[in-house]
């Protein structure tokens, strides 16, 4: 058993116990539907598997503001501010965990959180833990594309302007979804090429473009978690290099590589980590890295110690931000402790096993927010200095993807 584990197995026993303090929770009102107050730049989702919704929340104020419910798999919404909805693939089946599978796409009120529309879709949507790559709204804000696994790739693009499934187009040997212009995406091949695909008016096929090959998907394979800036894309391998693609013209344009790691670096046995590893603030151009230390390759799932900040215009680290103790801040607010015992506690009794998600908010005052895969609690920083601003707890039991959408 994990030190992770011992210690949740003993909060989950701690908390069964009757609780500390009463709950100071208003008398909820039966049948009232409210409506979202204008959106903060520090709003953000966060998916949960086990709960099977993304919520909403406020990183300022910790506010839980709202959910949108789902069916079983990744819960990774789009956002489209220009007609205020927001696109959610949800799977569901006909007796819970089994039976007859249906796969939509909601469309969803972003006031309200409530569904205003569904459209069925193919049941072949990509069913991953992270959910980086599986759904994307294209740049014109008309088709949504939603990568499927079968295990034949293919991508199913909707039309949210008219609410109907507008087709489905075959990429052998390429996966993911990644939108790259006004009516295409991107796709990642196992031969190490990138895949652009072009839509026509109506969303089939117009185009295809296949590149030569950018990474060597042998000896170090890029991760699927990209993170845009503007018309470009950046990628990173499992030994920490970055590929960053520039898409604004029809053919795909592959700037030369760098790496996140110097030779002393390396010789200290730091890595990539986590789950959802990257983050990008557009405007400053600063990129945050989750890293952890020790672990051979293929350790690039380890829940991360770091995060390492880098400013893309000069390719090099500029900031070194240490990761809170999540599962540690989450076992003592379980347990209801005072704050004194809380510190003492998180420091020298629950082990720190770092993060396994990162999200930028992209204001010129952004916010930091790490979740691990365990426990309901986040940490947010501020993104520019680094310093640590507060937890926000009982967001879920198991976070996914984290998204900040405005």
């Amino acid at each position: 058993m994990t030190l992770r584990c011992a210690a949740l197995l003993a909060l989950a026993l701690a908390s069964a116990a009757p609780a500390a303090r009463a709950a100071d929770v208003a008398a909820e009102v039966p049948g009232a539907v409210l409506s979202l107050p204008p959106p903060s730049p520090h709003w953000f989702w966060i998916g949960d598997l086990l709960y099977r919704r993304s919520a909403l929340v406020d990183a300022d104020s910790g506010r839980f503001l709202g959910m949108l419910s789902s069916g079983v798999g990744v819960i990774a919404p789009s956002l489209s501010a220009e007609r205020g909805e927001i696109y959610l693939p949800e799977t569901y089946y006909s007796r819970g965990s089994r039976g007859v599978r249906t796969d939509v796409v909601t469309v969803y009120d972003a006031t309200r959180l409530a569904p205003i529309a569904e459209i069925a879709i193919p049941p072949k949507r990509a069913d991953v833990v992270n959910g980086a790559g599986m759904s994307t709204l294209l740049d014109d804000g008309r088709f949504l594309a939603v990568f499927n696994l079968t295990p034949a790739t293919s991508v199913t693009i909707v039309d949210v302007e008219s609410r109907s499934f507008a087709g489905e187009i075959a990429i052998p040997g390429c996966s993911m979804v990644y939108a790259a212009g006004m009516r295409r995406f991107a796709s990642l091949c196992g031969d190490g090429s990138l895949l652009l695909v072009t839509l026509d008016a109506t969303g089939r096929e117009a185009a295809r473009q296949r590149s030569e090959k950018f990474f060597n998907p042998i000896d170090d394979p890029i991760t699927e978690k990209g993170v845009r800036q503007g018309e470009r894309w950046l990628f990173v391998s499992f030994e920490g290099i970055v590929h960053a693609i520039d898409l604004a013209d029809e053919a795909a344009r592959f700037e030369k590589s760098w790496s996140l790691f110097g030779a002393s670096d390396r010789d200290g046995g730091w890595r990539i980590g986590g789950t959802q590893h990257l983050a990008l603030h557009q405007a400053s151009g600063r990129l945050y890295a989750l890293v952890h230390q020790g672990g051979g390759p293929g350790s690039h799932k380890e829940p991360g110690s770091q995060v390492w900040v880098y400013d893309l215009a000069s390719q090099r680290r500029v900031q070194e931000i240490p990761v809170a103790n999540l599962v540690g801040a989450f076992a003592v607010h379980r347990l209801g402790l005072s704050s004194g015992l809380v510190d003492w506690l998180v420091e020298h009794v629950v082990p720190n096993e770092g993060a396994d998600s990162i999200a930028v908010t992209q204001d010129p005052e952004p916010r930091l927010v790490m979740a691990a895969r365990t426990g309901g609690t986040l940490a947010v920083y501020d993104a520019r200095s680094g310093a640590w601003l507060r937890y926000l707890d009982d967001v879920g039991l198991a976070p996914g993807v984290l998204q900040a959408p405005w």
